[in-house]
């Protein structure tokens, strides 16, 4: 059943883009990841042009993360007091972010910087956490299935001021590392059509030092109106949004997201992540090899740059 895009001015198959949905909502339940850095690199490899894909893909991450956080929400496993800090960096950020993609929008290079950002982070976060998780399952087999007590450090991030008390997360550290790492988030979301979670993630385990178990509903809170900001930002600069895109792919993540946070209560912390790292490597390898075997696309970036 192929439909036509009318932003994207490609034919696609309705099936297809509805299975995606799905796919990329049960990542998004199972590991508090808005499931954008999978779903807008699957966009480009079935033909849809990339500034498209990063507008619209924002679009489907606030209904599938929306769908994950009322599964969150009822466990209470979110931390709102935390989310507030991250959303105040992740909005500054993703204002920043808006601005540099229409910079380059307007230079005609915003496709080649977008996939390149793609494969540099994939790269470097699936790596990190698949080398991460496996310590993690070695340890927790040595200790005779105890999975290992590392919560408890105290680092630099217990040393700046501005300390607040965060009670579902059990913690009482400054509020600069959570807005920096929001910031940071914000502006990725903006240029990669991402909701963060994948460095988000990570970050609010290994740098705050929060509770596996919290940091998932707290994720998929901020990414909601980050996302959401980023949406309406790029529609009203840009008219990127394809909203026939957006539809079929909300109504397969949304329905996937619930099946998502039900699997993910059944695994323990570490194989989900070295399931998710194992995943972000093979999307990263499949577009590094896009952007070495096919060099006919980058001469044709240049034509348009609307000079």
């Amino acid at each position: 059943m192929q439909i036509y895009l009318p932003i994207a001015e490609v034919s696609v198959n309705a099936f297809l883009l509805l299975g995606l949905g799905g796919l990329v909502g049960v990542l998004s339940g199972m590991f508090g990841v808005g499931g954008g850095f999978l779903m807008t690199p699957l966009l480009f490899f079935i033909g849809i042009p990339p500034a498209v894909a990063v507008a619209t893909e924002a679009n489907q991450i606030v209904a599938s993360s929306f769908s994950g956080v009322l599964a969150h929400f009822r466990r209470r496993t979110v931390d709102f007091k935390m989310g507030g800090v991250l959303l105040a960096g992740g909005l500054t950020g993703a204002a920043l972010g808006v601005v540099v993609f229409n910079y380059l929008k307007s230079l005609g290079q915003v496709d080649l910087l977008v996939k390149l950002c793609y494969v540099v982070f994939l790269g470097v976060v699936g790596g990190l956490m698949f080398i991460e998780s496996l310590n993690a399952i070695r340890k927790a087999r040595k200790a005779g299935g105890a999975a290992p007590a590392k919560r408890r450090q105290r680092g630099w991030v217990h040393a700046l001021p501005l300390k607040m008390r965060f009670r579902t997360s059990g913690l009482y550290i400054s509020a600069i590392p959570p807005l920096i790492v929001g910031v940071f988030v914000g502006i990725l979301s903006a240029i990669m059509g991402v909701g963060g979670g994948f460095i988000m993630v990570p970050a609010m385990i290994y740098i705050l030092g929060m509770p596996t178990k919290v940091v998932v509903g707290t994720s998929l809170f901020q990414i909601i109106f980050v996302t959401a900001f980023t949406t309406m930002l790029h529609a009203t600069t840009n008219f990127t949004v394809d909203v026939v895109l957006a539809v079929l792919l909300l109504v397969g993540g949304v329905i996937g997201a619930q099946i998502g946070t039900q699997i993910g209560t059944k695994l323990k912390a570490e194989q989900l992540r070295i399931l998710l790292a194992m995943m972000v490597l093979v999307v990263c390898g499949k577009l590094a090899l896009d952007l070495l075997l096919q060099p006919a696309e980058l001469f044709s970036l240049g034509t348009d740059g609307g000079h």
